[in-house]
């Protein structure tokens, strides 16, 4: 299995690539930040061939490079794109829902036109795509629409494609449109906090993690389970 970040744009936001067979076969991505060149670059580089995207919420750093990726697939060969439906509206509109950052992106000359195969989903949906089985899970906070997904490896620890909503050490904002600290709580500790130590945390922005070190050292995790 190979499974590749890329810390890309402004902010550094990491697009995953995930492989159940590694270079030369089919791969997913989990996130497209505005910097495509360097994800279709890498994708070229490992001879993959991506067959969908699952975006972890809609803010711009994370979805600003989902069309040209998606553009720049062989033609005929449909990519779908999966998003909860509270965000839809960020991937449709990357220019009008990024504030200062719209700029950013006309400048850029991205291919800013809405991808035809876009999904949404639900809580508890799995998606499937290049042999493995992703699982969303809804965790609103960081914007309505914030999805984690969980992916089971065989003969290993789970993998939490964790987005904006908990990273290593800290949470994600919000003091954003959407956002709500209430709902991010809420979230972490009904579907986060329940899952096992072993699982792997691959976050958004930053390095690495584990459910077992973050629930004994992250602040906010050790608030949710103060007495």
């Amino acid at each position: 299995m190979l499974i590749e970040g890329l810390p890309l744009w402004l902010a550094e936001t990491n697009a995953w690539i995930v492989s159940a067979t590694g270079p030369g076969g089919e791969c997913v991505l989990i996130d497209a930040p505005p910097d495509p060149a360097a994800i279709i670059g890498r994708l070229e580089h490992h001879g993959m061939r991506l067959v969908a995207l699952l975006t972890t919420h809609g803010h711009v750093d994370h979805v600003g490079g989902v069309s040209t990726v998606v553009a720049a697939q062989p033609p005929g060969h449909e990519v779908p794109v999966h998003i909860h439906d509270d965000d839809r509206h960020m991937l449709l509109d990357p220019v009008g829902t990024s504030g200062v950052f719209g700029s950013h992106l006309t400048a850029m000359g991205l291919d800013l036109t809405p991808p035809e195969a876009i999904y949404g989903l639900d809580d508890g949906q799995r998606v499937s795509g290049a042999g493995m089985t992703f699982t969303a899970i809804h965790t609103p906070g960081h914007t309505r629409g914030s999805v984690c997904f969980l992916l089971e490896v065989e003969g290993s620890a789970p993998v939490l494609f964790s987005g904006d909503h908990l990273f290593a050490g800290s949470i994600g904002r919000t003091d954003m449109p959407g956002g709500s600290y209430e709902a991010l709580m809420a979230s972490m500790e009904s579907k986060i906090l329940p899952m096992d130590d072993a699982v792997n945390v691959l976050p958004g922005h930053g390095g690495t993690t584990t459910i077992g070190h973050e629930r004994r050292t992250n602040p906010f995790l050790l608030e949710l389970q103060s007495p």
